[in-house]
Parts: C-alpha cells; sequence; structure tokens
C-alpha cells in the first residue's frame, strides 16, 4: 500500500512546489508591476505639472477637443470651460433648427484658433500669458 501512495504523495509534493514557485513568480510580477505604477505616477505628476508640458497639452487638445473646453479644464479656467462644452451641447442640440450648426462651428473655431496661438507661442510668454497672467480667452 505504501507503494500506491507513493506516486502520489510525489505528485503532491510536485504540485505544492509548483504552487509555490508559482505564488513566488506571481508575488515578484505583482511588486515590479507596482513599482512600474509608482514610476508611472510620478511621471504623470511631473508632465501636469510642468508647466511647459501644458503648453504643448492644453495646444493639442484645444485643436482636437477645443469645441468642448478641455484645453481652458486643463490650463484651470473651469469657467470658460464650462462655456465652450455648455455651448457645444447646445449647439448640437439645436442643430435641427439650423443655426445650432454655426454655434458649434463657432465653439470648434476658438478651440482650433487657441490651440494654434498656445503653440505657436514661446514657453515664457504662454506661462506669463496664459498660467501666471490667467488672460481667459485667444
Amino acid at each position: 500500500m505504501s507503494e500506491e501512495n507513493n506516486p502520489f504523495d510525489k505528485a503532491k509534493e510536485s504540485a505544492s512546489d509548483a504552487y509555490d514557485s508559482t505564488k513566488e513568480t506571481f508575488n515578484e510580477a505583482a511588486d515590479a508591476a507596482k513599482e512600474s505604477a509608482r514610476d508611472f505616477q510620478r511621471g504623470l505628476n511631473d508632465t501636469v505639472n510642468n508647466g511647459d508640458n501644458k503648453k504643448l497639452l492644453a495646444g493639442l487638445l484645444g485643436i482636437f477637443l477645443g469645441s468642448f473646453g478641455v484645453h481652458k479644464f486643463i490650463l484651470g479656467y473651469q469657467k470658460e470651460g464650462f462655456i465652450l462644452a455648455g455651448l457645444t451641447v447646445i449647439g448640437w442640440i439645436t442643430t435641427c433648427l439650423f443655426f445650432g450648426i454655426f454655434i458649434v462651428m463657432a465653439t470648434y473655431a476658438v478651440g482650433l484658433i487657441e490651440g494654434i496661438i498656445y503653440l505657436t507661442k514661446s514657453d515664457e510668454e504662454f506661462y506669463n500669458t496664459y498660467q501666471a497672467g490667467r488672460k481667459p480667452w485667444f
């Protein structure tokens, strides 16, 4: 009978070793993932809090999502961001009345123009005008 249990004992031991090895590997992977997430978070914080990078981010968002006012929110202009977003929503709702499309086109034009202006200014000029000077439009 001990011979019959011997293969089962070996299988149990082998399964236990595989479990321990797998558990250790997953713990190492989890630690590596946590460290990678911390590095990503540090990089994200550096990017978001850096004024130079806000220029590029705000400019690109102004060009691509300007009608929704996303670039305004990035720069801390909540009121202006809500104005653009609200006008865009109103424009889309009233497109059936034909004049709504002009509202949407106007908000898109504002975002596009502001995005181009943001990207063409020097870093110092952008910071002094939009971050330190708090100029809300154009």
